[in-house]
């Protein structure tokens, strides 16, 4: 098994797309990337603490590679959105890739290079790729929230 963390704007919405995803076995919403120690939803919305939303998503990669996990990221969002997806908007909202070791950020550099040639976005892509934080998961009520509410997302 192996992780890969992603924020992407609003949780939720991205959590149901991995979960859905063949190969992954598990997922994860939380906080990765601030100063706070052990924030909250409440801590996070400030937009004081430095945290992004994240997915965190533990996968098979057997079935499905980290290279598909970031198509998928790139495809269920807008990453020329600078802290912001929709109406949601702050740090926490940023387009970020967290990576666990070598192999995932040349993955992540790459498929953002290729995105940007590619001339889909008439603006730039501003997605970050750092290396990965401490993660914190979020409260429980965040957790397949849109699962939980009979809600999905197409992808």
């Amino acid at each position: 098994m192996a992780i890969a963390t992603f924020g992407a704007g609003c949780f939720w919405g991205v959590e149901e797309v991995f979960r859905t995803t063949d190969g992954v076995i598990a997922t994860t919403v939380g906080y990765m990337g601030g100063t706070t120690l052990n924030p909250t939803y409440k801590d996070v919305c400030t937009d004081t603490t430095g945290h992004a939303e994240v997915v965190q998503v533990e996968y098979d990669p057997d079935v499905v590679s980290f290279d598909a996990l970031v198509d998928i990221f790139f495809a269920n969002h807008n990453p020329t959105e600078w802290n912001r997806q929709g109406p949601d908007e702050g740090t926490q909202y940023r387009s970020v890739v967290f990576y666990e070791d070598e192999g995932q950020k040349e993955v992540a550099e790459r498929k953002k290079a290729e995105l940007a040639a590619s001339g889909k976005f008439k603006r730039p892509i501003v997605t970050i790729i750092e290396d990965v934080k401490d993660f914190w998961p979020a409260e429980d009520y965040h957790q397949k929230y849109l699962l939980k509410r009979g809600m999905s997302v197409c992808h």
